[in-house]
Formats: structure tokens, C-alpha cells, sequence
């Protein structure tokens, strides 16, 4: 992969990571169109860590606050807000992890096909598009309960599925139960993190166990647009949901679908 492919490729990963809109459904598009290789296991570890910043670096006061309350919840014996909350965190993560290990194989072989990240890019877009317009938004994140995050960690192991996408799920999930947009949007944002750190890890195990040769250059170019890309889309979105809800995104998702369907079409003429 030549540093071009890389900024592109990355570019992409970053954008999509956060948005409701299906980062796999988006990494088909350079394969397909531009018949580009897959990106190895160097450049997915490079593009986490990029991802993975950026939400950290948005979050960072949440993540301080977290790492206080657990901090004085070890102290104090006593439980309090922001140590619940970190709590509710590694519950919303379980599932995922759950079905992922137990489906991954399966997942692997039966759902990575054109047809199915189309019809789950169209079927999960419409769903976004009714829990906004039907969601109550009354409560704001310090109103989860431990229901709530099973419930929505429930959600985002439906994400497993290409095309699903992750945020896309889990704030649609959180706007059906009656948060606000930007509250939905920022537990959706805290949930990725341990997410994405346990595929960066697993990705480095593996890479640390092969003989693959690391190209640093790439690589390094991956990182730092992963990073950039990834934190302007976070900041962007939650300015973007707050004057016009999720709907601009809705309308990307139909017409992404719509794209991947021409393309499923073409494949088989």
C-alpha cells in the first residue's frame, strides 16, 4: 500500500468510525471500485489507535472524571456517580464481546457478502431515521440505569453484522429508550472506547506473533489521518444533531444503500 492508498483508506476509517453510518459498508468502495488490496493488519492496528485516540482526547473529561470516581469508590467503599458509570461502560461492552467470540467464525464466512451490508446499511438507516423522529428526548446521560445499558450494550453486539454500523445502533438504541441526541451520542462515543482498545489489542497480539514487516511510513500516515479525521467528524457531528437531529445521516444511509445495491446489481450482470 503506497502512502496515497493509505491517506485515502484511512480518511475513510476515521470519518466513518463515529458517524451513523457504517464504517465496513464504506471500506467496500477502494476494493470494489479501485480493485485495492486489503490494508493488513499493520494499517488496522494504525487506523485503531488513531480512531481510538481522538475519541479519548474528546472525552478526556468523562474519562478523568470515570477514573476518579473508581479512585474514590476504591477509597470511600461507597459507589458514586462516575464510578457507576464506568461500570455501566464494561456491562454495555459484554455483549458484544459475548456474541463476538461466539459468532465470529460464522460471521466471517455468511455475512460479509455486498447483499447483506446493503440491506443492513438501508434496514438499520430507516430504523435511525424513526427512533429520532419518535423518540420522547427527555433524559440526559445521568439518567442510565443498569436496564438501559443492557439494553442498549444489546444493541451494539447487533453491530457484528456489516453494514450495522456501531454508533449508528447504539444511538439509535439509546433515542428509542427517550435520550437526547447528544446524550445518545456521547454514551454511543464512551462505549466505542473499550471497544476499539480490545480490537487494537487483539490486532497488535497478532501482529507482535507474525512475521509481517512493518511499513512505518504508511503506517504513520495512517495514524495521523485516522486521528485528525476522526476527532474534526466527532466535534462536527455533535454540533451537526443538535440543530438538525440524525436525519441528514438517514438520507446518507438510504442513498449509501441505494449505491451498494447498484454495485450488487453490476456484480452479477
Amino acid at each position: 500500500m503506497d502512502w496515497m492508498q493509505a491517506s485515502i483508506i484511512a480518511l475513510i476509517q476515521g470519518i466513518t468510525e463515529f458517524l451513523p453510518i457504517s464504517s465496513s459498508a464504506h471500506l467496500l468502495f477502494p476494493s470494489l471500485l479501485f480493485g485495492w488490496p486489503d490494508q493488513g493488519l499493520t494499517f488496522d492496528v494504525a487506523v485503531h489507535l488513531g480512531s481510538l485516540l481522538a475519541v479519548v482526547i474528546y472525552l478526556r473529561d468523562d474519562l478523568i472524571a470515570m477514573t476518579q470516581g473508581l479512585w474514590q469508590w476504591q477509597q470511600q467503599k461507597r459507589l458514586n456517580s462516575h464510578a457507576t458509570l464506568a461500570l455501566m461502560l464494561i456491562v454495555a461492552t459484554l455483549p458484544a464481546v459475548f456474541f463476538g467470540l461466539v459468532l465470529k467464525d460464522w460471521i466471517e464466512v455468511n455475512a460479509r457478502a455486498l447483499w447483506v451490508v446493503a440491506a443492513t446499511t438501508l434496514v438499520f438507516g430507516l430504523l435511525l431515521g424513526w427512533a429520532d423522529w419518535r423518540s420522547r428526548r427527555l433524559h440526559t446521560m445521568a439518567a442510565m440505569s443498569w436496564r438501559h445499558t443492557l439494553l442498549i450494550g444489546l444493541a451494539q453486539a447487533l453491530a457484528l453484522l456489516p453494514g450495522t454500523s456501531r454508533s449508528g445502533i447504539t444511538m439509535t438504541a439509546a433515542l428509542m429508550l427517550g435520550y437526547q441526541r447528544q446524550a445518545a451520542a456521547r454514551f454511543s462515543f464512551l462505549m466505542s472506547i473499550p471497544i476499539i482498545l480490545a480490537a487494537a489489542l487483539l490486532m497488535s497480539l497478532d501482529l507482535a506473533t507474525s512475521d509481517v514487516a512493518i511499513a512505518w511510513v504508511p503506517m504513520t500516515i495512517a495514524f495521523v489521518v485516522s486521528f485528525a479525521s476522526a476527532w474534526l467528524c466527532i466535534v462536527l457531528f455533535m454540533q451537526i444533531i443538535s440543530r438538525m437531529g440524525m436525519w441528514p445521516f438517514v438520507v446518507y444511509r438510504l442513498l449509501l444503500g441505494a449505491g451498494l445495491c447498484w454495485l450488487l446489481i453490476n456484480s452479477q450482470a
